[in-house]
Parts: structure tokens; sequence; C-alpha cells
């Protein structure tokens, strides 16, 4: 996943991020600043 400057500080509500698809783009999120 690519992103700029636009994701940090920002909030990201991610659904069944428990595991699977949900839990790796909540990691991915999480490495480019999003909250």
């Amino acid at each position: 996943m690519s992103a700029g400057p636009e994701l940090a500080g920002r909030l990201a509500l991610v659904t069944g991020a428990g595991r699977g698809i949900g839990a790796a783009v909540v990691s991915a999120l999480a490495e480019q600043g999003a909250r």
C-alpha cells in the first residue's frame, strides 16, 4: 500500500481487523502514521 503524508495523524476505522486481511490493513496504516 503506498500513501503519502496525508495519512500521518489521520484516524482510520477498519472493521474486521482481528485477523486476516483486516489485520494486514491495520498494520500497513499504522506503519504509515494513521491512528
